[in-house]
């Protein structure tokens, strides 16, 4: 029984779970957007979020320190966070993030969607 696990496995193994969604969370803060399955978009909006609000606290060691262990890949895209995306949510309370739907995928006829700061 899945009593109370909130996250979904995505039909990947945890160590690759954990790539896929860091990997693609650096997709969103070096470009803006992401475009994938509805179901992927929502576990990244999980990671995002708690990045920025990480983030908000302020350039100092700490803070840059638990971002680049979230985001461990590019350091460019921590910069870019720290810089450009969490002084615009200084004010704003959460939901730094929006879904808007796409459709279905013609091939599989999953739920697209994507997924862009608000």
């Amino acid at each position: 029984m899945r009593h109370q696990k909130t996250r979904k496995k995505l039909n990947l193994k945890p160590p690759h779970k954990r790539s896929l969604l860091r990997n693609q969370v650096i997709h969103l803060i070096t470009y803006g957007h992401l475009v994938s399955t509805k179901v992927r978009l929502k576990e990244v909006k999980k990671l995002a979020e708690k990045v920025v609000t990480i983030a908000r606290e302020g350039n100092t060691f700490n803070a840059r320190r638990r971002a680049k262990a979230l985001l461990p890949y590019k350091n460019e895209a921590v910069i870019k966070l720290f810089t450009e995306i969490a002084p615009r949510y200084i004010d704003r309370p959460g939901g730094y993030t929006r879904i808007i739907p796409l459709g279905r995928r013609v091939s599989d006829t999953a739920n697209m969607a994507r997924l862009e700061w608000v």
